[in-house]
Formats: C-alpha cells, sequence, structure tokens
C-alpha cells in the first residue's frame, strides 16, 4: 500500500519557520504559530485514526515544535513591546530622538 504526504505538514513547518522569523514583527509570529498549531492539530488526528496511511509525520512533529517555539518567542517579544511602551511612553516608541532623550533620563545622565 502506497503511503500518502499528511495534507498540512509541509505548511505546518513553513508556519512554524515564519513564527520564528516573524516573532518581532507585531505578532506575525503569534497568528503564524497559531495556524500551525491548528493545522497540526487537524493532521495529528488523520495521522491517529490511521498511522500506516500516512508518511511525513517527522515533519509534522518539527513543525509543531517550530511553532511552540514562534509562539514562545512571539509573546515575549509582545510583553517586551507593552512594558516598553508603559515605561517609556508611546510616542517615545514612534520617535527616535524622545526615544533616546527618555532612555538618557532613565539611566540619569
Amino acid at each position: 500500500m502506497n503511503q500518502q504526504k499528511l495534507p498540512n505538514a509541509t505548511a505546518v513547518l513553513i508556519l512554524g519557520i515564519i513564527s520564528i522569523v516573524g516573532c518581532c514583527f507585531y505578532g506575525i509570529g503569534l497568528i503564524c504559530g497559531i495556524i500551525g498549531l491548528v493545522l497540526a492539530k487537524k493532521d495529528e488526528a488523520l495521522y491517529n485514526g490511521n498511522p500506516t496511511l500516512y508518511s511525513d509525520y517527522q515533519n509534522l512533529k518539527t513543525g509543531k515544535i517550530l511553532c511552540y517555539i514562534g509562539l514562545a518567542l512571539s509573546i515575549l517579544a509582545v510583553i517586551l513591546m507593552i512594558v516598553m511602551g508603559a515605561t517609556l511612553g508611546w510616542d517615545a516608541m514612534m520617535d527616535q530622538q524622545l526615544m533616546e532623550e527618555r532612555m538618557k533620563d532613565l539611566m540619569g545622565q
């Protein structure tokens, strides 16, 4: 019997990579990580239903791990942006000169 590839294994792997690379881009990594995990859950259900029918399970597991890593990094990046915004002010986040002045004030210089 020929084994079929899992339908979303490659997509999960790609979304996992994008979630790690995109973790610093305002939540893109968060979105890709969540979508990747949803697709991985669907493919895992297919694989667990009949493991002999499908191949490519290793790519699915790797993509799922990458999605978890990207999700964690994205959450940390969002928390960092919120803390910086609360500490330095939201207007300083958009203006580099104001950011430098606030950083000097914060450091006591």
